[in-house]
């Protein structure tokens, strides 16, 4: 009983939902989601990962994730402006 109410209720929704709208939903959600990928690439947020790297390279001194570090920030700083200052590992 409870499956026919419930198949009953989305047959109707549907039927009110135009193609139209279907598409233009479909559109919206897919631009979003487009959207928040790219802006997960953005400068303040590589800026964020890598101080949380450099915070966590204080507590191990793991020289392997020094250089890793060294190579983002020299990227960071070649893509992005707030320069981030390139630390000795020694």
């Amino acid at each position: 009983m409870g499956n026919n109410v419930m198949f009953l209720l989305w047959k109707l929704m549907f039927q009110k939902i135009s193609l139209k709208k279907l598409i233009l939903i479909v559109s919206i959600v897919f631009t979003v989601l487009l959207f928040l990928s790219f802006a997960g690439n953005s400068c303040a947020i590589q800026h964020m990962l890598i101080l949380n790297d450099i915070f966590s390279y204080e507590d191990s001194l793991d020289p392997e994730l020094c250089e890793m570090i060294i190579e983002r920030v020299d990227f960071f700083n070649d893509s992005c402006e707030p320069q981030i200052e390139i630390f000795d590992c020694g």
